[in-house]
């Protein structure tokens, strides 16, 4: 596959997506969205890909969101598809079967940081600085910030961010639950490729259901959410990786997951 604005790689189970617009700040164009949509659909049908790293090209930036520039003159119709466009990429991130590592190796800004909230985990590096930034311009969040933010910090931190538009450090971030960890800029590839490494070579079937169940759960009762995961803890307890697991651990070896 060849592509003109992300870098897309695939290496002992983990596919790396990188925006490669470093002069716009990695920002999403219409083209971007389209690019990374691709290549979650290649990852969707490859068994080989366990995990997804997402990441932005240089030091500078994970990505400013998305293309302020194509905005000027924009209509409500317009601003709309831009909405549903910007919603769509963070979907597939989240409903991806497979986990999906957010790596914010700078400024998480506006639509990034919402695409970054819409995967899995997020590893910061201590240069990164994010923010829900469109308030600044006139505008609010459209690709789920006034929704998964408030999910992450809570409702008064996150009124907070957004009626300000104001950035946060990586360890703020971190301190609000924004990001899982913040790692130091010149270990920081080093580590999310070892993170991935490490979560590539667990059970996949038993990642691709204890996501779901999480996703799905956090938005029901308690009650309903646990009644989903004994049925998908019954499922995951008919697979085979579950004996080579149990085995492994009584013949003190690592386990080798198939994903069966």
């Amino acid at each position: 596959m060849e592509f003109k604005f992300i870098i897309y790689e695939k290496s002992e189970g983990v596919a790396t997506i990188t925006l490669n617009r470093p002069e716009a700040l990695n920002a999403f164009s219409k083209e971007v969205i389209e690019e990374v949509l691709q290549a979650v659909e290649d990852v969707k049908k490859d068994e080989n890909v366990r995990v997804v790293v997402l990441t932005g090209a240089g030091e500078k930036a994970f990505s400013a969101g998305a293309d302020i520039k194509a905005m000027k003159g924009m209509n409500a119709l317009k601003a709309r598809e831009l909405s549903l466009m910007g919603e769509k990429l963070c979907v597939a991130f989240e409903n991806l079967e497979k986990p999906v590592i957010a790596a914010i190796n700078g400024y998480a800004l506006g639509g990034g940081l919402e695409v970054a909230m819409a995967c899995d985990l997020r590893i910061a590096s201590e240069n990164a600085r994010m923010g829900q930034t469109e308030i600044n311009i006139g505008l609010i969040p459209g690709w789920g910030g006034t929704q998964r933010l408030t999910r992450l910090v809570g409702v008064g931190k996150a009124k907070e961010l957004v009626y300000t538009g104001k950035m946060i450090d990586a360890k703020t971030a971190e301190q609000l639950g924004i990001v899982n960890m913040v790692v130091p800029a010149d270990k920081f590839r080093e580590t999310v490729r070892q993170f991935a490494l490490e979560l590539a070579s667990k059970a996949p079937v038993a990642l691709k259901v204890a996501k779901a169940l999480i996703n799905k759960g956090s938005e029901i009762s308690l009650d309903a959410a646990l009644a989903l995961e004994r049925e998908g803890f019954g499922v995951v307890a008919s697979t085979e990786d579950l004996q080579e697991g149990v085995s492994a651990f009584a013949e003190k070896r690592k386990p080798t997951f198939k994903g069966k």
